[in-house]
């Protein structure tokens, strides 16, 4: 791969949304530059007319800085806001964030009661479920022919799978991918008002949407309880703790922005790079199911569907080498730690046999690791198998189509091909 000209630090600014119109090679030279400088760089946070501007952020774009800062939450908060450079208010966080925005013991609390249905275990139960989904999903699009991937394809199986482990009809699918998408719209003017008074509104119309869906449907199961995750959390009583209607519907937003954007990208990019990559795509045909746990790690590895998270400083903290202080925000960049050369070798290469793969796509190890990546990395790999198995030679038909956000490493759309 032709490596790509240092850019200068000048030209660099990560509160910018121009910046996140740039080319991956751009971003990538952009990262490699700060990785390499002095450390950790500093911003002044995007303007807003909706929260005032604060004081800055420190960029943890090193993997050791993101390893060590989300193994110690004490020092590391989550509670004053982790999706947003802003300040927001609280209500605002919990509604859109739920434990993402939380700190222990209300984020312990929280997450002890909803992570049951989330273990591995659990997740093996719903794997026929995802096996039957992705066979649809290739049925309608060999019946269909070429297409536009992500609508047809990404965007369906978490959606579905999503749906069915809450118990959310059928007819409330596209209600529910039509909010994700607006609340996971960074500045995209596809998706959301260029108008900001105008977008904020759009927001918490969708949330409030996706509240009112599940709050509905927690009333129904209160008094007809039936086999899905909602009736779970209504009637769940862990040493005597409950979810209040509240945590139950930002918990929801939650899972279904939060597993349904993510999951979608993964697998959009995984379609990019295995056409990109046609050597890799040749090593992942040749043995599938040995290879495809690594190409599973890989493909989140250079995607990074989430770009970063927030965290705000406790106390004064020194971590390698730099001194923090109480107030201090911290931005912690996934796609950048993924990308270090320091820990990766050749970070830019996607390789599906890299080992050990100590990537972040998940978030790094500690309590805020992502609680539904056993099934992420299930529903990717069957999505994967399902397709290469039954259409071999599909691939994208041309570059894609990305979302303009800072947060989301996103595709819009991304036509295939196959058969030709």
């Amino acid at each position: 791969m032709t490596t790509q000209p240092p850019m200068p630090v000048a030209d660099i600014n990560l509160s910018d949304t121009e910046f996140w119109g740039r080319s991956l090679a751009d971003r990538r030279a952009a990262f490699a530059t700060l990785r390499a400088g002095e450390h950790p760089p500093f911003f002044a946070e995007p303007e807003s007319p909706f929260a005032e501007q604060g004081p800055g952020y420190y960029a943890l774009v090193r993997h050791a800085d993101v390893a060590e800062a989300s193994r110690n939450p004490e020092v590391f908060s989550s509670g004053s806001g982790a999706t947003s450079i802003l300040d927001l208010p609280a209500e605002f966080n919990e509604y859109f964030g739920s434990m993402i925005n939380m700190d222990d013991p209300r984020h312990a609390r929280l997450r002890r009661i909803v992570s049951r249905a989330f273990t591995p275990r659990m997740v093996k139960k719903f794997e026929g479920d995802v096996r039957d989904v992705a066979a649809r999903i290739v049925d309608d699009l060999l019946a269909g022919g070429p297409c536009d991937f992500v609508e047809n394809v990404a965007a369906r199986l978490p959606l579905t799978i999503i749906c069915q482990l809450m118990g959310i009809p059928g007819s409330s699918y596209e209600r529910v991918l039509r909010n994700t998408n607006i609340i996971l719209s960074g500045m995209d003017p596809d998706l959301i008002s260029e108008d900001m008074n105008e977008a904020i509104g759009q927001i918490l119309a969708a949330g409030a949407d996706l509240a009112d869906l599940v709050t509905s449907l927690a009333e129904e199961r209160a008094g007809s309880p039936g086999d899905d995750l909602v009736t779970s959390l209504v009637t769940a009583n862990i040493d005597g703790e409950q979810l209040t209607s509240a945590e139950l519907a930002s918990f929801f937003i939650l899972l279904v922005v939060a597993g349904n954007e993510t999951t979608r990208n993964a697998i959009s990019h995984a379609l990019t790079l295995l056409t990109e990559y046609p050597g890799q795509r040749e090593l992942l045909m040749a043995d599938l199911e040995g290879r495809m746990p690594g190409a599973v790690e890989e493909i989140v590895r250079y995607a990074a569907p989430v770009i970063w998270m927030r965290r705000t400083v406790t106390r004064d903290y020194q971590m390698n080498g730099h001194d923090y202080h109480a107030g201090d925000k911290t931005v912690l960049f996934y796609w950048s730690a993924n990308q270090d050369e320091t820990v990766f070798a050749d970070p830019a290469s996607f390789d599906i046999t890299r080992t050990p793969n100590p990537h972040v796509g998940f978030g790094a190890a500690g309590p805020h690791f992502c609680l539904g990546a056993h099934l992420a990395r299930r529903e990717i790999s069957v999505m994967l198998r399902e397709l290469l198995t039954r259409i071999p030679d599909i691939r994208a038909a041309a570059p894609p189509d990305r979302l303009l956000s800072s947060f989301i490493n996103g595709i819009k759309h991304l036509p295939c091909e196959f058969g030709g």
